[in-house]
């Protein structure tokens, strides 16, 4: 059997003697050999330990034949080397032994990814000899097993034949869920976030792993581990019924915790929040907190509840807010409860708040409203990656509203929409489009609370003017309108795995009437680094409305 080239190089460097160089070599080898041998020869090798090295290198990309040559002028070496026929596959023999459907079987052996007529190279060898395995492994076949293999190379004749032995054991299905590590909580909580295993099922790979990244990101749980135990296992003819061992770790039974950043929209902060994901013995999360900003200051306590038999997700909270952004003090207090449910692609997201806001615009009359807000949100995702997405698209709508019989100061309804398309434009570019739209009906914005009514501008929005500075005129102030209409146009190229920069158009404006629409316009540049947490951007824009620019930073990440 042979070795991949990187796992190989190590122990040949400490193997091989070293020798007294004469100099260093030089490969006069077709541009793609030069390529291939390069980064694993020392800067300075002798021409014996040169040609040893590059024929092991060569022989894990098929080059089974090298011819070398060493030839000397004016004291210097080098090395000609003709690499020969590359070992090309002839024929190949997958068997796949064990109780397995003959259709899966054909399946199986069809999947393999070394057909004849392709370049043999000991990396791709061993890549498809695990593929097979896993695809074995992953339904059904729990205990599948590689039995022998051999790569049986004809250097004179540049040809390989591949065999490949499984044994695919008998056909497991899901037992009892065995819950380990449990101290302060129920077992019937694990319960409640299982959805994909249930006994008598056929084993699946996918639903082990399924029911670990659930439980992983619950609020409880530090470490998950979800395994099949075959050992206990039970045979029941063909198949053998296995428990399910899912062994936990708890979090802290309380955490505080202190942080500080910066915004571009509402400026420096500090905040402290307080979580125990066991509120009164009931598995019942608390996240409780205070944060300051300077331009925002917010109090807040939520109680989040474990999922019901539906999977519904129920929660409550309660919050102080107060603001002073664009001329505009606003002190706000409101308490509500939400349910979230996952419909098939669709979240769904169904919530009751009361509130009640104090408004201080400068230059114009004191005013408090009321509502009480019943509003249902859907979202629809469908991207490549949740945090850093090349492709797909986001969408979500909502409608809410209030009615003066019901405590409320003013009748309205509320809808509001937003999509974002990302588009690959080959493999280092993406386009990214935006489009928002908004339109609360009343007979006037009088008597509905700012988070009813629109404002925009800054990140996040209408890049180039200042954040919530596109509103109505009121006073000296900048408050809400009825209508938000926002559109964005945005390129980003990729230098590296990394680094990025991007170009943008962005326009948009909040107005109380149709007829005072005038899209306000900013466009700029800006960086991308993708983190751990998503992209972050810094971005340098212009206002055509104002003529000024704004520095923009944010965590650009779909809603």
């Amino acid at each position: 059997m042979l070795f991949s080239a990187r796992r190989l190089l190590p122990l040949l460097l400490i193997a091989l003697p070293q020798m007294v160089l004469a100099g260093e070599v030089a490969l006069d080898a077709p541009e793609e050999i030069v390529e291939l041998l390069e980064p694993y020869l020392p800067e300075e090798v002798g021409s014996t330990q040169a040609q040893k090295l590059s024929r092991e290198i060569l022989s894990t990309e098929g080059y089974f034949s090298p011819l070398f040559e060493i030839r000397e002028m004016d004291g210097e070496l080098s090395l000609k080397i003709d690499p020969g026929p590359r070992t090309k596959i002839t024929t190949v023999n997958v068997t796949v032994d064990g109780k397995i459907d003959p259709k899966i079987r054909d399946e199986v052996i069809a999947s393999w990814s070394l057909p004849v007529g392709q370049a043999f190279r000991q990396d791709d060898w061993s890549s498809a000899k695990t593929h097979l395995l896993s695809r074995l492994l992953a339904s059904d076949h729990a205990a599948a097993k590689l039995l022998d293999s051999e790569a049986e190379i004809d250097p004179p004749n540049a040809s390989a034949s591949l065999t490949a032995h499984y044994d695919a054991g008998p056909r497991y299905r899901f037992g009892e869920l065995r819950i380990e590590g449990l101290q302060r909580y129920n077992p019937d909580l694990v319960q409640r976030y299982n959805r994909v295993i249930s006994p008598g099922d056929p084993y699946r790979e996918e639903k082990l792993s399924a029911l670990q990244s659930t439980l992983q990101a619950t609020p409880y749980f530090s470490s998950v581990s979800v395994q099949l135990d075959q050992e206990a296992g039970a045979t029941d003819g063909d198949t053998v019924d296995a428990p399910v061992i899912v062994r936990l770790r708890e979090r802290a039974a309380h955490r505080i915790s202190f942080g500080a950043g910066a915004s571009s929209n509402t400026g420096a902060r500090v905040e402290a929040n307080y979580h125990t994901p066991n509120l009164f013995n009931q598995a019942w999360t608390l996240d409780s907190g205070l944060r300051l900003e300077q331009k925002k200051q917010t109090a807040y306590t939520d109680v989040f509840f474990p999922p019901d038999e539906k999977n519904r997700r129920h929660g409550l909270g309660v919050m102080a807010e107060g603001t002073n952004i664009q001329g505009l003090q606003t002190e706000r207090y409101a308490f509500g409860a939400q349910s979230i449910q996952q419909r098939g692609s669709i979240e769904q997201r169904l919530s009751l708040q009361w509130q009640k806001e104090h408004l201080r615009p400068d230059g114009a009359e004191e005013t408090v409203s009321i509502a009480l807000v019943p509003n249902v949100m859907w979202t629809w995702r469908k991207v490549d990656n949740p945090l850093n997405p090349q492709r797909g698209a986001v969408i979500q709508a909502q409608i809410g509203g209030a009615t003066k019989a019901v405590i409320s100061d003013q009748n309205f309804l509320r809808l509001h929409s937003r999509v974002q398309q990302f588009i690959p434009l080959g493999k280092a570019d993406t386009l990214i489009l935006h489009g928002e739209i908004g339109y609360t009906a009343a007979e006037s914005r009088q008597g509905i609370p700012q988070d009813y009514l629109f404002r925009t501008g800054g990140t996040g929005s209408v890049r180039g003017y200042a954040y919530q500075s596109l509103g109505v005129k009121e006073g000296a102030a900048i408050v809400g309108g009825r209508y938000l209409a926002v559109g964005s146009i945005e390129a980003t190229h990729w230098l590296d795995d990394s680094w990025g920069i991007a170009a943008f158009v962005d326009a948009g404006d909040a107005v109380d009437s149709l007829q005072d629409a005038r899209l306000a316009v900013g466009y700029g540049l800006g960086g991308r680094w993708r983190s751990p947490a998503g992209p972050l951007g810094i971005d340098l824009a212009y206002g055509q409305r104002t003529s000024k620019l704004q520095l923009h930073f944010s965590l650009a990440i779909p809603f």
